[in-house]
């Protein structure tokens, strides 16, 4: 048996993507300012002209998952970190976006394979919002942490989810045409 863990170190062969809902920039940007420090501390080249991170602004949270998913199925990148930020309104329009943000931003991860962090403030008030987002600590520098360590532990088990479940490995080929057809339903004597 063996144990998985992702690190934080040998950084330079990752690539990212933040996607950043343009809405309510002044707490988006304050979010993508935590998640350079904290790449950069730990040695990513966040440059937007470099080759470890690109940035994609969209109108707002809503617009997230649908380019996070472009993003992750495009194969360039460890990680997507999704940022955004929907604040309570008089109206039940902010729990239709968060729901719909947090589904569909957990829909892309799972559908793509590549870890895709959910870094989208959801908050009652603009107070509570700044606070997270550098006032009292930057919840930026958390999902990039998260990015680091998903793309890691990411990287240690693609090669071992290939090679035991791949349906070209030879040593599961037998296993896996047994497997199928004793899954296959006997065939009726009777044809009708």
């Amino acid at each position: 048996m063996a144990v998985f863990e992702g690190t934080f170190a040998q950084t330079e062969p990752l690539r990212f993507a933040l996607v950043i809902g343009r809405f309510n920039d002044l707490v988006t940007t304050k979010l993508v300012e935590g998640c350079q420090d904290c790449l950069n501390r730990h040695g990513v080249d966040t440059n937007p002209h470099g080759s470890q991170v690109d940035y994609v602004w969209v109108p707002g949270s809503f617009e997230v998952p649908l380019v996070a998913r472009q993003l992750a199925l495009s194969g360039k990148y460890d990680a997507i970190i999704c940022l955004g930020a929907v604040i309570k309104g008089q109206t039940p329009h902010f729990d239709y976006v968060s729901a719909e943000v947090a589904k569909g931003i957990s829909a892309a991860a799972f559908q793509t394979g590549v870890p895709v962090i959910f870094g989208v403030l959801t908050t009652d008030t603009m107070q509570q919002a700044l606070e997270r987002a550098g006032i009292k600590s930057n919840h930026g520098w958390d999902y990039a942490m998260n990015a680091l360590e998903m793309a890691s532990l990411m990287r240690q088990l693609r090669p071992n989810v290939n090679q035991q479940y791949s349906p070209n490995s030879t040593a599961n080929r037998g296993s896996l045409k047994s497997a199928s057809l004793n899954n296959l339903p006997a065939e009726s004597e009777e044809k009708a």
